[in-house]
């Protein structure tokens, strides 16, 4: 095996983030119900940001939100993912080239705009968001670079993106090349919903060793084998994956390989402020230790420093440093 050029690529929904802070009296007039989580079309997606006044526009989506801590933890990262030839695509496109990802997609010339996630933060603190999900479900085999696969020491697929037909041709062809290439494949089951829509197919892609690594919450497992037991869950997935990492909040997170099970606690926090991209980024500083060998505990402990961090902030990205953050906190590699 060749030694790999990238150390993870990521394939998953390239979305702008739109932040604005804003009054009360917009979410009435948007009729928009406060603290939702919605998808919405085209049109609605227009109208919200018209209304907008500043906002803050950054790349976004959950595999690229790793992706991005990957490299801000010295990884060399790569990321597929689709959006237009429109302004909200060239923010995209700039901002992930930006951090340091290698983004050979192609924009599209036509065809839906860009996705774009709506972040309506109220003098609450409370978010609303609205989700627009665009060209970013037009993602096709097409669109898989095999000369990235096939140089990724491991490919992190999102399973929020496991929806469009011809997305998860693209993300069965990813695994076959880097398979092929004597490579690893990462899947990470991204919310219990999406679990409860595809569970029988996230099974058989672990159970055909389609993917190497899987990564869960304690819900999205727990209903990934309909139960209410967290252990028997476990035992579960012990035997269907090679190597199984699991978060579970306050609780800590574990990695199971074969007969090895270990598990470190939750970094503390003083105060959680906003856990989205918590997932993300714990999965950031799992790959890192992964990738350099640093073993699944210390691999954990890295993870969990990563969503300390995140949680601590508005927003899906880092605010701090994560490399000189990690060497404070002991973890050289």
């Amino acid at each position: 095996m060749s030694q790999a050029r990238y150390d993870v690529a990521g394939i998953g929904n390239a979305i702008v983030d739109v932040l604005a802070r804003i009054q009360d009296d917009l979410l009435a007039r948007l009729e928009v119900p406060k603290g939702a989580m919605m998808l919405i079309d085209e049109p609605r997606a227009e109208a919200i940001y018209a209304s907008m006044a500043q906002t803050v526009e950054i790349s976004g989506g959950s595999a690229a939100n790793t992706i991005v801590g990957c490299g801000m933890l010295g990884l060399k990262p790569g990321f597929i993912g689709k959006v237009k030839n429109d302004p909200l695509g060239r923010t995209f496109s700039h901002g992930i080239r930006a951090a340091g990802v290698h983004f050979p997609t192609k924009l599209a010339e036509d065809g839906p705009a860009t996705a774009r996630c709506f972040i309506l933060v109220t003098p609450d603190g409370e978010r609303t968001m609205n989700t627009y999900l665009g060209a970013a479900q037009l993602l096709s085999p097409d669109d898989v670079d095999e000369d990235t696969i096939a140089n990724a020491g491991v490919t992190y697929l999102e399973g929020y993106l496991w929806d469009p037909p011809a997305a998860k041709q693209a993300f069965l062809k990813a695994a076959k090349i880097a398979h092929g290439a004597n490579r690893q494949v990462a899947l990470t089951l991204s919310d219990s919903f999406c679990v409860d829509r595809y569970r029988d197919e996230f099974l058989q892609l672990l159970r055909d060793k389609v993917v190497d690594i899987v990564f869960a919450n304690e819900s999205e497992l727990k209903s990934l084998y309909q139960t209410s037991d967290f252990a028997t869950a476990l035992d579960a997935l012990r035997a269907d994956a090679r190597l199984a990492v699991v978060t579970r909040g306050d609780e800590g997170a574990l990695a199971a390989e074969g007969a090895n099970l270990v598990s470190v606690p939750a970094y503390p926090v003083a105060r959680v402020v906003d856990t989205t991209g918590a997932g993300d980024l714990f999965a950031a500083g799992f790959l890192a230790g992964f990738a350099r060998g640093i073993g699944h505990e210390a691999s954990l402990g890295l993870g969990a420093l990563c969503a300390a961090e995140i949680i601590s902030h508005m927003g899906a990205r880092p605010e701090a440093d994560l490399k000189s953050l990690a060497a404070e906190n002991g973890f050289i590699f």
